[in-house]
């Protein structure tokens, strides 16, 4: 009977380890503080709580600008709960790997801090009591990364720390994810990492490896320059710089940025008619003639039951 109790406490202990986050290490989210802290997702959720943003809302970024983006998300709802900051926060100041290709997908999120003895040393001891072969560093992130991931690296903009990913990390995330990453640090070897074709942002390109840098989080909010940054909000780069948006305001910003598109659409086939002035059609048109001309574009773009959404829909603001 003893024997027995033993058996089944062992079976018990070894389930618990297999389904035990291998992320548990210091400031990470179990999955009951990741749905807490993104209760507003309305979508699918991946096992460890992250929110799930569909790929058919995804792909409905690839037509989007951040000029687009960002006037959207004026109108698409707070991002924080009880009335919490802008559904989108925009970053500039990065470099930019490949101007020309549009960055896309769910943050995973990744925080390193200078190297303190006395922080590192126990949490790789609990690293390693997980059962975890290798140690912890930056690339236990990029182990759990998936297809549509972007992986997210706060370094603080520490550039004197090396370059956080190579040609190699590099290479790795564009095939795991088929997308890219945002460091708020260094990289190296920009000239292989250049070759792929990937999207990429970062601080700056620098020869030496990393160094002195140890991982406090991994799919924890991070900061970003002037941004907080969620697991499983979208991340949107272009020429310009990055924007990061909350689940909860993805719809609505995307059916925002429609009208924008359609609105920008009207502006310059009036322009084109070279008979108005800018102001009387930029920003939007005063005559009546022209408002009703617009309103009327407008329907026919968005089809009848669309366009009565958009002309009842309230002020998610308010």
């Amino acid at each position: 009977m003893w024997r027995a109790q033993v058996k089944i406490v062992a079976a018990l202990w070894a389930v618990f380890i297999f389904i035990t986050p291998a992320l548990a290490q210091i400031n990470s989210l179990t999955r009951e503080e990741m749905i807490k802290y993104t209760a507003q997702n309305p979508f699918d959720r991946f096992p460890d709580g992250r929110p799930k943003v569909p790929d058919a809302l995804l792909k409905e970024f690839n037509s989007m600008s951040s000029e687009e983006v960002m006037g959207a998300g004026r109108g698409a709802g707070p991002a924080g709960a009880r009335g919490g900051g802008p559904a989108v926060t925009f970053v500039s100041g990065f470099q930019v790997l490949n101007p020309g290709r549009k960055l896309i997908g769910r943050a995973v999120t990744l925080q390193l801090m200078p190297t303190r003895p006395e922080v590192a040393g126990p949490d790789a001891e609990d690293w390693k009591k997980l059962g975890n072969a290798v140690p912890l560093n930056h690339q236990s992130a990029l182990d759990v990364l998936q297809a549509g991931d972007v992986i997210v690296i706060d370094a603080g903009g520490n550039i004197n720390a090396g370059g956080i990913i190579g040609d190699n990390l590099a290479y790795y995330i564009w095939k795991k994810t088929g997308a890219g990453f945002v460091i708020d640090g260094a990289i190296r070897d920009l000239e292989g990492i250049a070759t792929f074709g990937m999207a990429g942002y970062f601080r700056a390109a620098i020869p030496p490896a990393i160094q002195g840098l140890m991982v406090t989080g991994i799919n924890v909010p991070v900061r970003i320059g002037n941004a907080t940054v969620m697991p499983g909000d979208v991340v949107f780069g272009d020429r310009e710089g990055v924007n990061f948006i909350p689940p909860q305001s993805v719809q609505a910003l995307i059916d925002s940025a429609v009208i924008t598109r359609i609105h920008d659409e009207w502006t310059r086939m009036k322009f084109d008619q070279n008979k108005y002035k800018s102001t009387d059609v930029y920003s939007s048109p005063r005559d009546p003639a022209l408002i009703k001309e617009y309103e009327e574009y407008l329907k026919q773009k968005l089809g009848p039951e669309a366009y009565e959404r958009y002309r009842t829909r309230k002020d998610p603001r308010q």
